[in-house]
């Protein structure tokens, strides 16, 4: 999103022998086809238009204006690539029963170009469908280039391989280097948006130039320089426009006044609008500051270990109304919020100790739900308001979609993660002296579990866990003192939970950054060897990890007897189960109560981690669209403790109430970001 907070995204593991660590991620994939066929561009009749001439959208006289007439902006973020292309449509309608008008959406890159050269823009990446779904329904949209976008998206929209070129990039600024690159995205990206220019007969008014730059950078000729490149595309009759907080000291680093570029304002929902909008004229041209909140927030994200994030339906929709009843103009973040599918989501940091991880949904108490629901009071308190000042007949409200719950799905352990490890091909193994960081090799920053293998009468040989090291604790963790008959190898799987999105330390690199120290000596000759797995737009090499995870299996019976032996060892556990063709494929929902922490994957979609010994998050969303008649696969990559009967439940509801008692982790209020 975009306000003043606090991130390619991999999952990793480290498995660390004496002198040789495994160096593990995961590799995005896509896991779905393209959206279905459009109609083509239909130019829509609005009944409040007395005249219209050439179709032009600008600003004057402190208002927007449309085709000659006054125009307010009612319109709500719904990011593509939060939601399967299939329901695109279906949220877009929900958007539109609500009152908007307008569709704002970011453009991540790391989505787009999740390797150098290697572009992505089918399925869930199909940004040209998207846009042209909201012209199709009578949208309006603005949109959000970045190239740094914020959304509580992994590392802020960049792409992870950023990090690896040496010298390090200075991101968010006019480093030249980083710059060729941003010019080398943006002549992809902005070449297809401009036939879908308002002025060019689609629905885009305005396009972002980055994202609350004045928060954290202080670098002009970076902005400049966005504005320019940006200008040369996209000509000069769109109006490009600024976000940035409603402080003196944010607009100033953050406006690009020379630019002709519009500035507009996010700020706290408990804020008073106006004297914030008074603000705003300040770094306008006279007459060109339309009072616009571009990010009014109707909730808040949420990270590992807190409480779901909720705000009061009355209280939002009452300070709506003191934006919409003086003529200003309001962009609901979020109209819907949708799902951190795959390993895109983000992560905060306030200094060097807390890092703190978002969610897998992205629910974000909007008023359309994280399944689509819109049958709450937070949709019909801002639907009061909306209708009140919209300028034509509100639709009717659809029903929630159905959900179903398709019972107890009984798993078996398919293998362990660190026996797969040792089938890797030597070709796919990086040596290195030291340890290097995921970045570099395609992939302890941020937890590391640690195990130590030895040959014993004990145990066989199997791996020992022995604790969890987290970038934000920074302890020393004992070993035990093990009699082998052969050497010890010593274990570290380390986990990627999301690249920073917001803040002075986005350079977030991941894995093992700095050297790793035995009884104060420091461990050489590491090998480092990445595992693809699925993320969202991505297709994964043929490798051990993929065939283990869906070879065969046998029927699990429904009644196992004795529990399975609990182990602290990370593997895949996989289950299935069924969906008669007499029935509908109706979303759902797998609750993981009773799991350890770890990734989801059902027919080969990413649905996202799951930790509900840390909640507040219990069960992950699978929409409908990943499912099929018949029988549905669901494989785990369990890295800290399966549930001992290893079952999991499809459910009709989402649940936030799982609780971790020993979760000391700070919460981010929104009050926390002074705009």
């Amino acid at each position: 999103m975009a306000r003043n907070r606090n991130t390619r995204t991999k999952t990793t593991f480290f498995f660390t022998l004496f002198t040789i660590t495994v160096f593990c991620y995961f590799t995005p994939v896509f896991g779905f086809g393209s959206s279905p066929p459009l109609p083509s561009h239909s130019h829509h009749d609005h009944s409040h238009h007395n005249q219209v001439t050439a179709r032009k959208f600008e600003i004057a006289n402190d208002m927007f204006w449309k085709d000659g007439q006054p125009f307010q902006i009612i319109g709500g973020d719904l990011h593509y690539f939060r939601v399967l292309p299939e329901y695109w449509e279906d949220r877009l309608l929900r958007a539109k029963a609500l009152g908007l008008n307008t569709i704002q959406t970011y453009v991540p890159w790391n989505l787009h170009e999740p390797e150098p050269g290697k572009l992505v823009f089918e399925g869930i990446a199909d940004i040209v469908s998207f846009l042209k779904l909201c012209h199709k329904l009578g949208f309006l949209v603005m949109l959000r280039a970045g190239p740094y976008i914020c959304a509580e998206w992994d590392l802020g929209g960049f792409p992870a391989w950023l990090l690896a070129i040496e010298p390090a990039l200075r991101l968010r600024t006019s480093d030249p280097a980083f710059l060729h690159l941003v010019e080398r995205w943006w002549e992809i990206l902005l070449p297809k948006v401009v036939p879908l220019l308002y002025e060019n007969g689609g629905p885009i008014i305005m396009v972002q130039i980055e994202n609350e730059f004045g928060s954290n950078g202080n670098d002009k000729a970076y902005l400049h320089h966005l504005a320019t490149l940006a200008r040369g595309h996209l000509g000069d009759d769109t109006i490009l426009y600024t976000i940035n907080g409603g402080t003196r000291e944010k607009l100033d680093r953050g406006t690009i006044r020379e630019d002709n570029v519009f500035s507009a304002v996010d700020f706290p929902t408990a804020s008073d609008p106006w004297p914030r909008f008074e603000l705003q004229k300040e770094f306008n041209a006279p007459g060109k500051s339309p009072p616009l909140s571009a990010e009014f927030y109707t909730g808040w994200l949420t990270h590992w270990g807190e409480k779901i994030a909720e705000t009061d339906a009355d209280f939002t929709a009452s300070v709506l109304e003191k934006i919409l009843a003086r003529n200003g103009s309001a962009v609901l973040y979020m109209v819907h919020g949708g799902t951190n599918f795959g390993f895109y989501n983000g992560a905060n940091r306030e200094d060097e100790s807390v890092y703190m991880a978002d969610i897998t949904s992205y629910d974000y108490d909007a008023p359309i739900r994280e399944s689509g629901d819109v049958d709450n009071a937070k949709f019909k308190a801002l639907r009061r308001v909306i209708e009140a000042y919209s300028a034509v007949p509100l639709p009717s409200v659809p029903f929630n979609n159905e959900k179903t719950g398709y019972g107890r799905i009984h798993l078996q352990k398919k293998e362990f993660l660190l026996d797969i490890v040792d089938r890797i091909s030597s070709t796919d193994v990086v040596e290195s002296e030291n340890p290097m960081s995921m970045e570099s090799v395609g992939q302890v920053h941020d937890r590391a579990q640690v195990f130590i293998s030895c040959s014993s009468e004990d145990n066989g040989g199997r791996p020992i866990y022995v604790g969890t090291i987290e970038r934000w604790s920074n302890l020393t963790l004992g070993l035990p003192k093990t009699e082998c008959v052969s050497n010890i190898s010593l274990y570290l799987l380390v986990e990627n939970m999301g690249r920073i999105n917001h803040g002075n330390y986005i350079f977030d690199r991941k894995g093992i950054l700095y050297s790793v120290y035995l009884d104060e000596r420091i461990l050489n000759q590491w090998k480092m060897i990445p595992i693809p797995l699925n993320n969202l737009n991505e297709v994964p090499k043929t490798n051990p990890v993929i065939q283990v995870a869906y070879s065969e299996f046998t029927d699990v019976p429904a009644h196992r007897g004795a529990k399975e032996n609990v182990t602290k060892e990370p593997a895949f556990y996989v289950g299935r189960f069924s969906i008669d063709k007499v029935n509908l494929v109706n979303d759902t929902f797998i609750s993981f109560r009773g799991w350890g922490r770890g990734i989801a994957f059902v027919n080969g979609f990413n649905i996202g981690r799951y930790w509900p010994l840390k909640g507040p998050q219990c069960n992950l969303y699978v929409p409908a669209p990943v499912l099929r008649h018949g029988e549905n696969v669901v494989v785990l990559l369990e890295l800290e403790s399966p549930n001992a009967e290893l079952v999991i439940d499809s459910v009709d509801q989402p649940d936030f109430t799982c609780t971790s008692s020993t979760s000391n982790l700070h919460r981010l209020e929104q009050t926390k970001y002074t705009m």
